[in-house]
């Protein structure tokens, strides 16, 4: 249990999970105006599933806990 409280209290992990925030929140404005739009929906989940990897690869603070 020790070891899991540590682990989430890490920079790496905090780092890591505001990245992953990140990448849903794109993907959920992205989403949001597509329905807001009325777009159709095959459009809207296209568009939302792009969105997501391309803000995570743009995002600078992936290289802060990268892979290992």
């Amino acid at each position: 249990m020790d070891k899991l409280i540590k682990k989430l209290q890490s920079k790496e992990f905090k780092a890591a999970f505001k990245s992953y925030l990140r990448a849903v929140l794109a993907s959920a404005v992205t989403m949001g105006i597509a329905f807001a739009t009325e777009m159709a929906p095959e459009y809207a989940i296209l568009i939302g599933g792009l969105t997501a990897p391309l803000v995570k690869w743009a995002d600078r603070a992936e290289q802060e806990f990268g892979l290992k």
